[in-house]
């Protein structure tokens, strides 16, 4: 697997990350918001470029000063190559509304601001099938642990017959791979994978 380098959001640029969002395809258009949006708000109440000004802000890219962010962003010899969206389950206001998956046959608390939630991969075209999410994901784990999670978890695709949009929650092998274990499988397709520090 090549060798990658994976920083906090923040640290990277704006510019950076806009290319592994790209200019075509669901990722350009989503920019990680599903379960950012607020009650009552809609996708189609929001262009993509206000999407994209909240990912901006959300990510606080261009500041490592801040220290705040939502996600990591992976570089592969400089070039800007991946994006997860990790940060508490708590910010995740839609996850915690209408989230079906991360919640059946559990009993947890929805507040708790020490769980923390991988709720999206993105892999720049050109970059796919090459350990881009495998590097996020364990970066990912060391990113909560450092900030004081007591525990990370994640929401992937079990199955291998998946469109491209679908592989934006990950896989169970690429959560596998960098520790997290199962909890529950709420559907067919979909598990609730975690570690717990």
């Amino acid at each position: 697997m090549p060798g990658y380098t994976v920083v906090p959001a923040n640290v990277a640029s704006w510019a950076d990350l806009r290319k592994v969002f790209g200019t075509r395809g669901s990722t350009s258009r989503c920019f990680c918001q599903r379960f950012k949006l607020q009650p009552r708000e809609s996708f189609a109440s929001y262009p993509a470029e206000d999407r994209a000004h909240r990912l901006r802000e959300q990510a606080d890219c261009g500041h490592p000063e801040s220290g705040s962010t939502s996600g990591l962003v992976a570089y592969l010899d400089g070039e800007p190559v991946g994006w997860c969206a990790v940060e508490p389950r708590s910010a995740y206001g839609g996850l915690l509304r209408f989230g079906r998956v991360a919640w059946a046959d559990r009993a947890e608390d929805k507040s708790d601001d020490g769980v923390w939630a991988v709720t999206c991969f993105v892999t720049r075209t050109g970059y796919r099938k090459r350990g881009v999410s495998r590097a996020l994901a364990v970066a990912a784990v060391d990113f909560a642990r450092e900030r004081g999670a007591h525990a990370i978890e994640g929401y992937p695709i079990t199955t291998k017959k998946v469109i491209l949009e679908e592989l934006g929650v990950g896989t169970d092998g690429v959560f596998a791979a960098a520790g997290f274990t199962e909890v529950s499988r709420p559907t067919l397709r979909r598990v609730v994978m975690r570690i717990d520090f």
